[in-house]
């Protein structure tokens, strides 16, 4: 075998094992290859080998796995004119890679380009500051619209998510401002609840010690009430005994013996230094009776016989 033989046979042998690695295909579970035959529609193939005949057929990968774009910040005009900077992400999945090679010529710049057309189409329906306190409602928005465009290109949005939104300049400030004077009123507020609690704790304080004062006073007057009727009560009990032991005694007295008593009663009342001295009508039938008492006497002793 000549030269050229040797160089025609090794030809020969690299265009077959370059026709066998066009022809087979290892399509992996994530992929399928989208088939055009002599420029038509030949089928979609895949996971598994696949056979492309050289030439005459053409293969167009697409993976059905779910992946993201990442958007740039995008500057996009509230309803009430104010420009915000917005970036996000979309989540899609392929769910029909016919539609995706044949119906868009690149499927991920399509999406990119309407994903930021949309973007200012639904923040200019929106205020400022419903922008910023409705986030999660402006995804769902963002996702319903841009997946009512790409469903024609077999492409099927599953989430959006905004990552961040910058408000201009005066509007932080304000928002920051607004901020402050809210953490200062949450503070008074915080203050002011407490004052009161105090208050009322003291106000409750003041109100049990003057409750237990109250009852203090009270069971003092009651024992000193008690104290008081029992002590009455052993007054009259030995005044009474007194009377009692007086009337015993004055059973035993004669008449002798009050005289003697009115005497002695008679000469306390003249040894006094009053100029007026008030006299019991009695008094006259007791001198009488004393003045008796004593002739009774005097004669008895000089009736008695004496001893010489």
């Amino acid at each position: 075998m000549d030269q050229f033989t040797l160089i025609l046979v090794v030809l020969v042998v690299l265009f077959l094992f370059y026709l066998i690695t066009r022809m087979i295909r290892i399509v992996p579970e994530t992929e399928r290859l989208v088939v055009l035959a002599l420029g038509r529609y030949a089928g979609t193939r895949g996971p598994g080998i696949v056979l492309i005949i050289p030439v005459i057929e053409q293969a167009r990968k697409v993976d059905i796995r779910e992946r993201f774009l990442d958007i740039p910040s995008q500057t996009a005009i509230t309803k009430d004119n104010a420009p915000i900077a917005i970036d996000f992400l979309v989540y899609y999945r392929v769910i029909d890679p016919k539609r995706a090679v044949l119906q868009v010529d690149n499927v991920v710049s399509a999406a990119v380009n309407i994903a930021t057309t949309t973007l200012r189409a639904v923040i200019g329906d929106i205020s400022l500051d419903d922008v910023l306190a409705k986030r999660e409602q402006i995804n769902d928005t963002l996702r319903v619209k841009l997946d009512e465009i790409t469903e024609r290109w077999g492409m099927k949005v599953t989430t959006v998510e905004i990552r961040e939104i910058q408000p201009p300049r005066e509007v932080q400030d304000a928002m920051n401002r607004q901020m402050s004077a809210e953490r200062e009123r949450r503070a008074m507020v915080t203050k002011a609840s407490g004052e009161r609690e105090a208050a009322i704790a003291v106000a409750e304080g003041e109100k049990q010690a003057a409750i237990l004062r109250a009852e203090g006073e009270k069971q003092s007057a009651i024992l000193r009430a008690e104290g008081a009727r029992q002590s009455q009560a052993l007054e009259a009990q030995g005044y009474a005994t007194a009377l009692q032991a007086i009337a015993s005694q004055a059973r035993d007295i004669d008449e002798k013996t009050m005289a003697l008593q009115y005497l002695s009663a008679l000469r306390e009342i003249g040894s006094s230094g009053s100029t007026k001295f008030v006299l019991p009508l009695e008094l006259t039938g007791i001198v009488q009776q004393v003045v008796a008492t004593m002739s009774g006497d005097g004669v008895a002793r000089t009736n008695t016989p004496s001893g010489d």
